[in-house]
C-alpha cells in the first residue's frame, strides 16, 4: 500500500466533508495501525488534530504509550502540539509530505495567540513575555503530588 497516497486521500476526503486539510496514518510492519483526518471542526475539540487522534488510537490498540516500531505519515510538518505528542510516543520515523511554507498561501490558522510562522519563537521567550497570559499561583501542596508519584514508582 502507498501510505503517502493514503494520507493525502484521507486529508482530501476530510476537506470534501467540511473538515480541515490534515491527515495522519500510522504504520507498523507494513500495516496501518491507526489513521485519522483532523477532526477539530467535526468535534469542536481544538486538540483533535490528525496526529493526536491517530496516536491515541494506535496506542490504545497496541496497549502502549510507545510507538517505537511504527512510522507516522503526516500531510505536513507538525504543529507544536503534535510535534510534542510525537516526541512522547517516539515513533521510529515521521514522514511528512509537504511543508508549512508550501501550503501557507492556501491555509491559515485562525487562533488568538497562534500563528505557525511565529509560534516556535514563543518558546524561547520568558514566560512573562509570551503572547498567552500566564501567571504562577504557587502552592506547596502541588509538589506533594510528585513526591507521592515518586514513592509509588521508585
Amino acid at each position: 500500500m502507498d501510505f503517502v497516497q493514503r494520507t493525502i486521500d484521507l486529508a482530501r476526503e476530510n476537506v470534501e466533508a467540511g473538515g480541515r486539510p490534515f491527515a495522519t496514518v500510522i504504520v507498523r510492519d507494513g500495516e496501518i495501525i491507526a489513521e485519522s483526518p483532523n477532526l477539530v471542526v467535526q468535534t469542536n475539540d481544538p486538540t483533535a488534530h490528525a496526529e493526536i487522534v491517530a496516536i491515541r488510537e494506535a496506542c490504545k490498540k497496541l496497549q502502549t504509550e510507545h510507538l517505537t516500531d511504527c512510522d507516522i505519515y503526516i500531510l505536513t510538518t507538525p504543529c507544536p502540539m503534535c510535534l510534542g505528542a510525537m516526541y512522547y510516543c517516539s515513533p521510529r520515523k515521521v514522514i511528512y509530505i509537504t511543508t508549512r511554507e508550501d501550503y501557507a498561501p492556501y491555509y491559515k490558522d485562525d487562533r488568538k495567540y497562534f500563528e505557525l510562522e511565529t509560534f516556535y519563537d514563543e518558546y524561547s521567550k520568558p514566560i512573562e513575555e509570551r503572547r498567552l497570559p500566564m501567571v504562577q499561583q504557587a502552592n506547596e501542596d502541588s509538589i506533594k503530588v510528585y513526591q507521592r508519584w515518586n514513592e509509588l514508582n521508585s
